[in-house]
């Protein structure tokens, strides 16, 4: 399925040793209910009708995936060195904070307590589309993040084409 704009897009990638999965793009501001929902962006849904997992993400977010992406995320986790003390701490956190779960008729989507916890979501938060992922962020911290990634992105081009990143 591909559309323009923000919507959600079916594409490959084959480099990384994972072929299907949907695209996810845009920003969108929401607000949780009384309950720790989150209502879903519409573009997006579509690609959670199978369901989804929702895990602690880098950053003090919270990170969506959909099954396909969830089981690479797994195998890449599970990769990791056990004798390593910073893998099993890592693999203990998103394991841990991890559940499955499924959106409800009116396409919102249920946050622990622990989830809601640890990305310091409140009342208002933003739902951003990154690629292979949905993240989910307090309003505040996204601000100081994507003014971070903002100037990060203005200087980055020009270093990544002389090391042949772009």
């Amino acid at each position: 399925m591909a559309t323009k704009g923000s919507r959600t897009q079916t594409t490959g990638r084959s480099s990384t040793g994972w072929s299907w999965w949907k695209l996810f793009l845009g920003e969108y501001q929401h607000s949780l209910d009384e309950k720790g929902r989150v209502v879903v962006p519409k573009k997006f849904r579509e690609a959670l009708e199978d369901g989804c997992y929702v895990t602690k993400g880098q950053d003090r977010c919270v990170f969506v995936f959909t099954p396909d992406r969830w089981e690479a995320e797994m195998e890449r986790v599970a990769a990791l060195p056990r004798t390593d003390r910073r893998s099993r701490n890592y693999a203990r956190s998103f394991f841990a904070g991890a559940s499955d779960q499924g959106l409800d008729g009116q396409g919102r989507l249920a946050l622990s307590e622990s989830v809601r916890d640890y990305a310091s979501l409140d009342k208002d938060v933003v739902v951003v589309g990154v690629a292979d992922r949905i993240e989910i962020w307090s309003t505040d911290i996204w601000a100081s993040i994507q003014e971070e990634a903002d100037d990060f992105y203005a200087d980055i081009a020009e270093t990544l084409s002389t090391d042949g990143g772009i």
